[in-house]
This record gives C-alpha cells, sequence and structure tokens, in this order.
C-alpha cells in the first residue's frame, strides 16, 4: 500500500509517459520491431509490403519513452553474435540491387563516408543500411511539444568540441555544411537565460545521511566558476568536519606529495595512478571525500574515479594537483595520450539545439536533398525530415532505416572479387545487396560477426574495445519555476540514479527559440552511466550493457520522479503535475572506447588494437569513431575520409 501511495504522489499513475512510449512504438517502431528478430516471440514475423520508414507519421524523433538503442534494433545482432541466427532465419532474397558503394551504419562516419564518395564520384551510387528506425547513430534528436511550442534536445552527442584541433578534412565538411562553430556561438547562444542562477549539489541520505540540497557551489563544477568560497560551501553540508577540510584543502590548497620527481617523472606516475588512488595514496585524503568526487567522470568516460588516470584528472583542471608543478603540455606513453592537454588553437564548442543530429540532417541535405528541405545550417533546426523520401528507387543516395547487416562478404574470390554482398534482416525477412565497395561505419565489435572471412588477428583487435553505456534522459517539464525559487539552473547528485540534472542549455537559432521565462516549457537534462566501481574499465562496462538492457522503462521513470521529487520539492516542485513528458535515451553501446594506460597495455605506434582492426580487407573497409579509439565526431568523420580513400585510390 505505501508503494501504491508514493507512485500515485509521483505520478507514476499518470498516463503521459507510458501513452507516449506506446504510441511511439505503434507509429515509428513497428517495422523495427517485425525487423528486430525477437527470438522470445518467434523468429518468423509477417512483413509489410511498405516499409516502417515509408508509412504515413513515420517520425522518430518525436517519439518518447524508450529511445536510443530501442528494442528492434539489436536483436539481429546478438542473434547472430550468439551463433543462432542463420539457424532461424530462412533464405536471404536477392534484391538485384546494386550500387557503387554500401555503407553500413548510418551514424556521422557512415554519412559522411558516402559525402565523401559521392565527392569523389559524382555519379556514384550509394545505399546507406541502418539498424535503427532513425539516422544519426548516437547524433540523435529528441523532439517534444509542449505548450505550444517546439522543444528540442539531443538524445546522443552534445557538442561540436574536441580534445584537438580538427583536422583539414573534418574541418572541411564542417564549412561544406555551412557550419561555423564560433560564429553560431557567438551569434546563437542566449547566455543570459539563466543569469544569476548558481549550480548546487545535492546530497542523499542513502549515500551521506540526509537529504540536503546545497547551492552556490563554487564553479558548479570543480570551482571553475561562481563567486562562493569553498570553506563557505562546505559548511553547509552534510559532511563530516574531516571530509570538508580535505575537500577545501584539494580545492584551495596544495603541497608537493612526489618532491624529488622531475615533471616527467610525476605525469608518468599519475598515469599510472587512479585519481581516486591519488586522493587516498597519496593526498592522504579521509576517504568519505571519494563519494563527493566519485562521479564526477562519469559523463566523460562512462566510469568513476577508480577507473580514470590521474594524469587525465590533471588535464582537466581537477582539484588536487596545485603543489605537484607540473609542465604545461601533453603526456603520451606508447599508444596512449592523456586528455586535457592540446587545447585547439581555435576552441571548437558549439551545442546546436539538438546536438550534433544537425550534423547528421545536415549531411543527409546533402545526400538527399529532397529528403530534407532548407538551406543553411541553422534552417535545419526546424526542418521537418521527409521521412519516405530516404529511400526512393530513382535517388542516388538511399538510407534504408530499420536494416540491420548480418553478413558481408565478397562475391567469389577476393583477391579478384569484383563485388561485396551484403545480407541485411529487415521486417522478418533477409535480403541481399550488391556494392563494389563497402565501407563498414559501425561498431568495431560487431564486424567480426559481419565479416567472419577476416584474418583472426583482426577480427581479435576489433573485438577489444567495449562500447561505454550511458543514458541521456530528457523530461519536458511545464515550466521552471522550481529552478527559479531555488535559484539552480543545475545540480550534482553524485549519490543518485542520475549523477546530474541540468536546464538544457539555450540556444536561439534560425526560427527556433529557447524558453526565456520560468513559466515556459522547457527541457531538464540528466545523465546515467551505470558501471560497477572497483573493476576493470571494459568489465565495468560490459555490467553497464547488461544492466541498461535488463532496466525497463517504468524503473527509469520511477526513480527520476522520485529523484526530481526528491532534489526539488523544495522548490515546490510537484513531479505527478509538473512532467509533461520523458524520453530515455538508453545507449548499452555509447561511447567509443579509449584506452585507458591503467588497464590496457602499452601498444608501440601502429599496434593498437584500432590500428589492427581498421586495415582494408579486399573492397571492404571499417571506419566510426571505434576505429580511432577516441569518442568525437569529428575523429567519425576523419575515419569516414580514411576508408573512402582505401576503396578509390
Amino acid at each position: 500500500m505505501e508503494d501504491r501511495t508514493r507512485d500515485r504522489d509521483l505520478g507514476m499513475n499518470r498516463s503521459i509517459s507510458r501513452r507516449d512510449f506506446l504510441n511511439g512504438v505503434a507509429i515509428g517502431g513497428a517495422g523495427a520491431l517485425a525487423g528486430g528478430w525477437l527470438s522470445a516471440r518467434g523468429w518468423a514475423v509477417e512483413a509489410s509490403e511498405i516499409a516502417a520508414q515509408d508509412r504515413p507519421g513515420y517520425y522518430p524523433p518525436a517519439l518518447t519513452g524508450m529511445r536510443g538503442s530501442t528494442d528492434g534494433s539489436y536483436e539481429a545482432a546478438h542473434a547472430l553474435r550468439d551463433g543462432d541466427f542463420w539457424k532461424k532465419a530462412g533464405p536471404p532474397v536477392d534484391t538485384k540491387e546494386a550500387y557503387d558503394l554500401v555503407v553500413v551504419g548510418g551514424g556521422i562516419s557512415g554519412l559522411a563516408a558516402a559525402y565523401f564518395y559521392r565527392r569523389q564520384n559524382p555519379a556514384g551510387r550509394v545505399l546507406i543500411l541502418d539498424n535503427h528506425d532513425d539516422f544519426g547513430g548516437h547524433a540523435r534528436r529528441n523532439e517534444f511539444r509542449s505548450g505550444g511550442r517546439l522543444l528540442l534536445a539531443n538524445g546522443g552527442t552534445y557538442a561540436i568540441e574536441s580534445p584537438t584541433p580538427y583536422s583539414a578534412v573534418s574541418r572541411g565538411l564542417m564549412t561544406d555544411l555551412g557550419i561555423d562553430p564560433p560564429a553560431l556561438a557567438a551569434e546563437c547562444e542566449a547566455r543570459s537565460v539563466y543569469k544569476g542562477m548558481k549550480w548546487a549539489y545535492f546530497f542523499d541520505r542513502q549515500t551521506f545521511g540526509v537529504d540536503r540540497l546545497v547551492t552556490g557551489a563554487p564553479g558548479g563544477w570543480f570551482g571553475k566558476e561562481g563567486d562562493e568560497d569553498w570553506q563557505g560551501f562546505l559548511a553547509k553540508t552534510p559532511l563530516s568536519p574531516e571530509v570538508r577540510r580535505d575537500i577545501a584543502r584539494l580545492q584551495e590548497t596544495g603541497g608537493d606529495p612526489m618532491p624529488g620527481l622531475s615533471s616527467d617523472e610525476k605525469k608518468d606516475r599519475l598515469s599510472r595512478t587512479s585519481y581516486k588512488d591519488f586522493l587516498v595514496k597519496v593526498l592522504k585524503v579521509d576517504p568519505g571525500v571519494i563519494p563527493f568526487y566519485q562521479t564526477a567522470t562519469h559523463s566523460l568516460y562512462g566510469v568513476g574515479i577508480d577507473a580514470v588516470p590521474a594524469i587525465d584528472c590533471w588535464g582537466l583542471d581537477y582539484p588536487g594537483f596545485k603543489g605537484l608543478n607540473l609542465a604545461p603540455g601533453p603526456y603520451s606513453r606508447m599508444g596512449y595520450t592523456a586528455k586535457g592537454y592540446a587545447t585547439p588553437a581555435e576552441p571548437y564548442h558549439f551545442h546546436f539545439p539538438d546536438g550534433n543530429a544537425s550534423i547528421a540532417r545536415l549531411l543527409v541535405r546533402a545526400l538527399i536533398p529532397g529528403a530534407m528541405p532548407g538551406r543553411t545550417a541553422k534552417d535545419v533546426v526546424t526542418s521537418k525530415v521527409r521521412y519516405a523520401g530516404l529511400d526512393r528507387a530513382d535517388s542516388p543516395v538511399r538510407l534504408r532505416l530499420n536494416s540491420t547487416a548480418v553478413r558481408v562478404r565478397h562475391v567469389g574470390d577476393r583477391a579478384s572479387s569484383r563485388e561485396v554482398e551484403v545480407a541485411y534482416a529487415r521486417a522478418g525477412k533477409v535480403d541481399t545487396v550488391r556494392g563494389r565497395g563497402v565501407v563498414m561505419a559501425c561498431w568495431n565489435m560487431v564486424i567480426p560477426y559481419l565479416c567472419p572471412e577476416l584474418p583472426d588477428g583482426q577480427k581479435e583487435a576489433l573485438r577489444y574495445g567495449t562500447k561505454v553505456p550511458l543514458v541521456y534522459t530528457v523530461v519536458a517539464l511545464r515550466n521552471w519555476k522550481a529552478f527559479q525559487r531555488l535559484g539552480v539552473r543545475g545540480i550534482f547528485c553524485p549519490g543518485m540514479y542520475h549523477a546530474d540534472m541540468y536546464l538544457d542549455h539555450a540556444v536561439n537559432i534560425g526560427d527556433y527559440r529557447s524558453p526565456a521565462a520560468p513559466e515556459e516549457p522547457i527541457l531538464l537534462r540528466l545523465t546515467r552511466t551505470p558501471c560497477q566501481p572497483g573493476l576493470p574499465e571494459r568489465d565495468q562496462h560490459r555490467a553497464g550493457w547488461v544492466d541498461l538492457l535488463s532496466t525497463p522503462f517504468e524503473t527509469f521513470e520511477r526513480s527520476l520522479r522520485d529523484q526530481l521529487a526528491r532534489v526539488l520539492g523544495p522548490g515546490g516542485f510537484d513531479p505527478a503535475r509538473d512532467i509533461s513528458a520523458i524520453t530515455v535515451n538508453r545507449w548499452p553501446h555509447g561511447y567509443a572506447y579509449e584506452y585507458n594506460p591503467l588497464f590496457d597495455p602499452d601498444w608501440p605506434e601502429g599496434e593498437r588494437p584500432c590500428d589492427v582492426g581498421r586495415k582494408p580487407f579486399g573492397r571492404i573497409t571499417i571506419a566510426n569513431s571505434d576505429a580511432a579509439a577516441a569518442a568525437y565526431t569529428d575523429q567519425a568523420i576523419d575515419q569516414a575520409y580514411r576508408a573512402v580513400r582505401e576503396l578509390t585510390t
């Protein structure tokens, strides 16, 4: 009875989220589910003559509920991995379709590969296959209609940024698409919307003994902005005197805990020490400090400070390094370069309202103009994709959704083959097409199952990385009065289900306008990274993707509503009244894995798994950010360019 009462207070009895979720499946996911090879429901699924993306009303960006890697997008791949797919699938049907290039994967890397190929071969015919119900890969768009206005959010990749300067290739593509990040940032970012509103920490009773919101956190995150000193902030927290003392010491003072060592020697030692161990074993802080910082690295690394090298945290300006007197500049070991030091001469950082989904949309416009109206990087934000125009027989470039590649092999002997056959599962059957070349712009980990003829060493290299699981949750709020009353724009919740929450970044671009007054509807962003502290990083990622695939939407919703009630309740927030929609962007296989010197070997140059894994194989080449072991948009673009050149030169 108590649980049912709590659910009612949280709004779990309201039909909004679950109704939208079910409607979303009915409108946009029926074809994906039919083609998803749901073995638990049987393999033989009758297919409709009309592909899902060609049906009236098909518009995935507007779906709510469980998004990201949705049911229907991964079952065929899992069956292939488990050795069950070809035992139950019917014989492939030859569509007789032939292309100059087939691209497996419709994310930014796959779309960029098609773009680069067409630039070199303007008459070339290209087919792009993607297993999801929408294009863009992790550059996914969320649309909400709340209070009569359009609200946009990124369901994945957030911004145009990189830890190193963009290459001439990736910058050139941005220019071709009309994207000038510094100019857009200067013109479009609405900086005064949250003026005077600060960042806060919420200390939850399960972790810190009491529920308490403490506003005015210096700098929001580790002292980078703000007007309150750490001593004053910490005095308001429920932390013990010993913990408050040590946090203040980390933030405001510092001696040299490694006397007698050169800067390079210190950096080397920091590259072999986790940030947690640096704090506890080197700086000798009270262990009670760790829960305050544990999740600080979640959104960037997908793991906590127990699995992140201290050298990276120095480069990211985390506390505790003031007394070390380390020389500026990057630190590298064999096969590994620490993050945070190689600042671009011309910094790139711009956030479209839908994140880098706008880059994917601009690429689609360049490839298939009839499917995407408009002409500029500004008007693309409010343009509506004509999904029925993505896969037209008369178009030189076709984008086929809900289509999971299940086999890629040369026709005849690889050495003399002139074509590659690609089999893909869609709507309950397997079809085949042929291409003069294939770019595998999908995840490295699936390629060995798709291309069993690859050399064993290359397959082993492709399997090495583990994608980083993560969740981007977006909540449509009817207003943001509670945030105004509390005087906060973002809140760090280091012990809770979602580790942080913040009002969406305000950007006014083209005809799109962000909310400007607390009475207006707005989007709230939250992140969750399911990891298991204490395990090696790749093992934490494996545990995380199992966690995400086994967690139902209801669990996310209940945890979310409870968290918002506890954190924002003092500001008058009512989750049963103030939430209008919820989208959980679930990515069991999210970021590309970046090598970690705490757990990975020191590989010689050119011998990292990504170097070995991306080698061309006949008429098959490999792209995506996995091929660079770097989870950045520019790397996905650069790898697409390389993969196309390997096919065409």
